[in-house]
């Protein structure tokens, strides 16, 4: 992964260190570099893995292939419309390789995460190296080195916060399966609600009917997990809890959850069904498949006993087994300030999920904040304080809040936005309308701060090396 380019800079200014090639450590090393500061981005990969990568490229999606809903009246869709409105990478990059995921934005995960390795790699301010960093540097420095930071990284964040206590949760992956190995005699393409493409093939439904159901969900709570030190089941994340953890809390809650069947028929036969698992296309050829909010640590030979009790499933082939591990997060609230940099020494900044923001896109979003602070404080210009009606600003007011007492990590939502003032009844009518006012203040930043409109388009050109005033 090492490049170098010369830093063709007048006066030259002394770079800034990112560690950690993630969606974080790329979103922020692209945003200095775009406004004119050198950087040096160092990653560990290909040299040394986590137990959950695999790929050599950036921005590696370890999970799901899916940054969840991309409609602004949902929080994810809205964070998504506001970092494409300020020219995020992640963003650029996510939408040239979508895949047909319904209302959500999906990705071909190796084709977006080499859009991104490229886009970091051709861009003349931005150095890339291979090393596991053990240290934090001097100067300026983002930490983004993800909630499996090795361990000599770990012990190094620990030290530089005078040994304050981290904390941790465990997070889990679902399996990926051959998309040519679904017994299409028991399957049925459609998206819920219809909420797909015209052709309405986003995703390949796998039905179950009482006694299959029960069959099934009785199968994952007395199966065989993989051992994981220290796991227990309130110990794991609620955004991403394991389909074992789920089946257990009660006989519904998969048909309330990821195998809800509300919204779902079979349009060749007008069917209904008492509850269905979803496959979702993993990459553009559409011959990987995932099993969607099936992330699992069950043993493998468990994982293909039990999943194969879906009718679909049978004879499933499996290319990569569902795997969980633990996730180390910072105490932020009492560690970090709004703009990342860290109270006690702001020549650090921290980003990515690290911080307690969860999910891709909240990752990016906390790459693209921190890198645009810390520019801005080297050009020498006031800083930006989102606000907390936009969802940039409730994730920076969220990770930074002293009065959270129970800092837990959190997807964003509408709940941390700042709240309507004015009567506008009903959700969905709510939602609209903090998603519009959100966007018109994002508006208003780029106006008042006298900042130029982008869309990412430096990535068009292949990187380019000119300056952003964002």
């Amino acid at each position: 992964m090492d490049n170098a380019h010369p830093a063709n800079i007048n006066p030259p200014r002394p770079p800034v260190h990112c560690i950690g090639a993630g969606l974080a450590g790329a979103e922020a090393s692209w945003q200095l570099a775009r406004q004119g500061i050198p950087v040096v981005l160092t990653d560990m990969k290909p040299l040394q893995f986590t137990p959950a990568h695999h790929s050599p490229y950036m921005a590696e999606l370890v999970c799901s292939n899916s940054l969840r809903g991309d409609r602004v009246d949902n929080a994810p869709g809205l964070l998504k419309a506001e970092l494409r409105r300020v020219g995020s990478l992640i963003m650029a990059c996510a939408d040239g390789n979508r895949v047909k995921a319904g209302g959500a934005l999906a990705v071909d995960r190796e084709a977006f995460a080499r859009a991104v390795t490229e886009a970091i790699m051709a861009h003349p301010l931005i150095e890339t190296r291979c090393a596991e960093m053990r240290e934090i540097p001097q100067g300026d420095v983002i930490v983004a080195t993800g909630p499996l930071t090795s361990d000599a990284m770990a012990g190094a964040i620990t030290r530089f916060f005078g040994g304050a206590s981290t904390l941790f949760f465990y997070d889990a992956a679902a399996p990926l399966i051959l998309s040519d190995s679904v017994d299409m005699r028991h399957a049925f393409w459609g998206s819920r609600y219809g909420r797909g493409s015209d052709d309405d093939d986003d995703y390949l439904n796998c039905p179950l009917d009482r006694e299959g159901y029960l069959a099934f969900r009785d199968a994952l709570c007395t199966a065989r997990q993989a051992p994981v030190h220290g796991f227990e089941d309130g110990h794991v994340f609620e955004g991403c809890l394991p389909v074992e953890v789920l089946a257990r809390r009660g006989e519904d809650a998969l048909r309330y959850g990821p195998l809800r069947p509300v919204g779902l028929r079979n349009l060749q036969t007008g069917q209904r069904y008492y509850a269905v698992l979803q496959l979702r296309r993993d990459n553009a050829a559409g011959d990987v498949y995932n099993l969607v909010g099936c992330q699992t640590h069950l043993t493998f030979s468990e994982q293909r006993r039990v999943f194969g009790l879906v009718p679909a499933l049978r004879d499933a082939e499996f290319l990569r087994y569902g795997v969980m591990h633990r996730n180390t997060y910072l105490d932020s609230p009492r560690l970090l300030t709004r703009h990342f940099e860290a109270r006690r020494e702001p020549r650090v900044s921290f980003a990515g999920q690290m911080t307690g923001v969860e999910g891709y896109v909240e990752s990016a979003a906390s790459g693209f904040l921190a890198g645009v602070a810390l520019a801005r404080k080297r050009l020498g210009l006031p800083s930006i304080d989102w606000p907390g009606e936009t969802a940039l600003g409730a994730l920076a007011g969220y990770i930074s809040n002293p009065a959270v007492t129970d800092f837990q990590p959190m997807n964003i939502n509408f709940g941390l936005l700042a709240p309507i003032q004015t009567t506008v009844k009903g959700k969905q009518a709510r939602r609209q309308a903090q998603a519009a006012r959100a966007l018109g203040k994002v508006e208003e930043i780029l106006t008042g701060y006298g900042l130029r409109p982008t869309g990412g388009e430096e990535l068009g050109a292949g990187g380019g090396g000119g300056v952003s005033v964002l």
